[in-house]
């Protein structure tokens, strides 16, 4: 094959010298491959953990697929789908092209870039996200690293062993607690049960053993989750209702009350009930709490105030917010209130271990990273999952800081038998993301278009982490991760060729306050140079993040006006976005008019797993919409399509997926009608009235979903 050397072509023989370039009209603004990404995209959407495990050393929000930002890295060198497609499957290399991502969140685009060979450059205002992606591409020295977890391990294990174990010696899995109101109208204890099925299978027709706790005397008995009546060994007979339904308690001698008000602010009590142990035949039983387990608890309570100084405990407290106000009318107003005594004392002696390493700055901060992610199993937000499945039920499984009625204590150390530990996450995270990052798996469709895993087509992405633009350009080995406002970089006037990302939604999770519970626990670790350590919160003024169309709108303006500075002449810039309310498309599409930048296509693709679509209202969303632009001073004067042309384009783009076997929601429909047809905003922000092109837009949009209906 010949390679094309004009500019603005894509160099069709990946092994010749010359450098990938951005044509003058990409596949991605074009015939961008979406119906056959949207298939990888959902195979991988099913555990990204698994497929993507670089980006899953530690939690982070609204993690995008690593398929779906290969894809539109690909496209963005291509000029037709067939193409986009060929270099997508085979060892592609975007050698010489510079990638910056302004949200750079858990690091995919940062990953993806670099597999292909691009120089990646990443930009996030949270530093928990900035740590996050830098275990993505840091180089680890596995023989240090296994070293710094065995001193670590005897630095603390035996004696957070010794606090989770039985009277009989065995080691303890999980506690499980109740928590304990007082009835407001005759002061007698209320345990907030809402059932006292405690435990039971997975699958529960299929296997409908289960344990059952006694409100009375909290015996534990064994029986079927579906029970009607049971009695416990001291006699006391029970049903399988709780004292608590919704929100609503029922005190034993009958009074209703809102559990809110029974708090009275004054926050939850809890009580141990029934402990998991681990057998020395290796078998797990169920036992309730004994005298025993009381005072042990008790002991970890007084090493806890004995040993402040010597541990590494959360500082600071909550910040009233969208995710936080829940939890603060719960009682929770401070960090270390989100963990018992046993909690902060065992997680205290790991947290300062780690802290006390002498082994390489990259090896410790993995540690760090990885003490972090532990702490999101590890905590009074946490429940039982039951049987047959991972036990722990992580804090932010509903996406805010929601507290629970019964947690799960679990041991953080852990056996091989547990779930979320701090043993088993170095496996199951660490050693499996530093065994992608050197031999990293794509997903791809073989020939009869069945999706399967392929190694050798992506390079290994360990690379050296710098922190500041270096002075002498960027080397192939490094990766630019930089923590600070995207509004405001170091990055040279016109240096970038691809800024790929996925920002903020308006009206989304605000991800600084679900961070500042990690943050409680990191800002006492010097975790990578410049953590802002003395700082109280991950919040900052600068945030893209705001339910106000215009904070929200005046925030990303700045952003996208940064990404136009550091754009080279013909630079593309995509981004995936998802938006239900119209008011979010037309504060998006007013930023980027602003920014000077013009909207060249919007793609629809597979955004989540179809088990997890984002609600709006009764509309399911299954798809994000691609966004890409230039800059509208590189733009010739050609005539931007009507408003009709637009959603019809849209239609037809969704008819693809549709057909394709994608499932397309009337949501989705909405959504990327909207989007197509405000995108013609920004190639003359002068000359059209938003105002009128939004209301245009709505009734568009539904003239659609009644055609797209229509042709179901």
């Amino acid at each position: 094959m010949t390679s094309k050397t004009r500019e603005g072509s894509v160099i069709d023989d990946l092994n010749s010298p010359e450098r990938a370039r951005v044509p003058a009209m990409s596949s991605l603004e074009t015939g961008f491959p979406a119906a056959l990404l949207s298939k990888i995209a959902e195979s991988e959407s099913w555990r990204k953990e698994v497929h993507r495990p670089a980006t899953s050393t530690h939690k982070w929000w609204a993690k995008r697929l690593g398929s779906i930002f290969r894809g539109m890295l690909v496209s963005a060198v291509s000029e037709n789908s067939a193409e986009a497609m060929r270099l997508y499957g085979t060892s592609a290399r975007l050698d010489g092209l510079t990638v910056f991502d302004p949200f750079a969140g858990s690091g995919v685009t940062l990953v993806e870039a670099v597999k292909l060979g691009a120089t990646a450059v990443g930009s996030d205002i949270n530093p928990v996200a900035t740590l996050v992606q830098r275990q993505a591409v840091q180089r680890w020295d596995l023989s240090e690293l296994k070293r710094a977890y065995k001193m670590v391990e005897e630095r603390c294990r035996e004696e957070i062993d010794r606090v989770h174990r039985s009277a009989s010696g065995e080691s303890v899995l999980y506690y499980f607690w109740v928590a304990v109101a007082e009835c407001p109208q005759c002061s007698v204890d209320t345990r907030l049960f809402s059932t006292h099925v405690f435990s039971k299978n997975a699958y529960p027709k299929r296997v409908p053993e289960a344990q059952l706790v006694c409100p009375e005397c909290l015996d534990v008995v064994p029986g079927k989750y579906d029970f009607d009546r049971a009695t416990c060994r001291q006699g006391h007979s029970f049903g399988s209702e709780g004292a608590v339904s919704r929100s609503v308690m029922t005190c034993p001698v009958g009074h209703v009350s809102k559990v809110l008000d029974a708090l009275d602010g004054h926050g939850l009590r809890y009580e141990m009930y029934a402990k998991m142990v681990l057998g020395a035949d290796r078998k797990k039983r169920y036992e309730p709490i004994d005298d025993f387990d009381r005072l042990l608890h008790d002991e970890c309570t007084q090493l806890l105030a004995q040993n402040q100084a010597d541990l590494l405990l959360p500082e600071g407290g909550l910040e009233p917010g969208e995710n936080t106000s829940q939890a603060i009318r719960w009682g929770f107003k401070r960090w270390s209130q989100f963990f018992n005594a046993r909690q902060l004392y065992s997680l205290g002696l790991l947290g300062s271990a780690i802290r006390s390493l002498e082994v390489g700055q990259a090896e410790k901060e993995a540690l760090a990273a990885l003490f972090s992610g532990t702490l999101e199993f590890n905590n009074l937000f946490c429940s039982f999952k039951g049987e047959g499945t991972g036990a722990v039920r992580h804090m932010f499984s509903n996406h805010v800081l929601k507290p629970e009625r019964t947690p799960l204590e679990a041991h953080p150390w852990g056996t091989p038998a547990s779930s979320g530990s701090f043993s088993t996450l170095f496996q199951s995270r660490i050693l499996r993301a530093h065994d992608y990052k050197n031999d990293p798996a794509d997903q791809v469709l073989d020939s009869g278009g069945k999706v399967q895993r392929a190694f050798g087509l992506s390079l290994p992405t360990e690379r050296q982490v710098v922190e500041s633009w270096p002075m002498e350009g960027m080397g192939q080995e490094q990766v630019y991760i930089r923590n600070g406002d995207s509004s405001r970089t170091d990055l040279p006037d016109s240096s970038v060729d691809l800024v790929i990302t996925d920002p903020p939604y308006m009206d989304n999770v605000h991800y600084s306050e679900l961070a500042d519970f990690f943050h409680s626990w990191l800002r006492g670790m010097r975790v990578f140079p410049g953590y802002p350590c003395g700082a109280s919160s991950t919040r900052n003024s600068a945030e893209v993040q705001s339910a106000s169309p215009a904070e929200f709108g005046a925030a990303i303006t700045a952003v996208w006006a940064e990404c136009a500075r550091v754009m080279k002449p013909g630079a593309l810039l995509a981004f995936t976005f998802h938006q239900a309310r119209i008011s979010g498309w037309v504060s998006l599409v007013s930023a980027l008019a602003d920014a000077g930048l013009a909207v060249t296509s919007v793609q629809p693709v597979k955004g989540e797993m179809s088990t997890s679509i984002t609600k709006a209202g009764k509309e399911p969303s299954n798809l994000d919409s691609i966004v890409v632009c230039r800059k509208r001073s590189d733009l010739s004067a050609s005539v931007a399509p009507s408003p009709d042309e637009a959603a019809d384009l849209g239609f037809q783009r969704l008819e693809s997926l549709r057909a394709a076997g994608v499932l397309v929601g009337v949501g989705d429909v909405r959504s990327v009608v909207r989007g197509q047809v405000l995108a013609t905003y920004t190639r003359d922000p002068q000359s059209i009235d938003l105002s009128h092109l939004s209301s245009l837009a709505d009734c568009l949009a539904g003239s659609v979903v009644e055609r797209f209906n229509a042709s179901a």
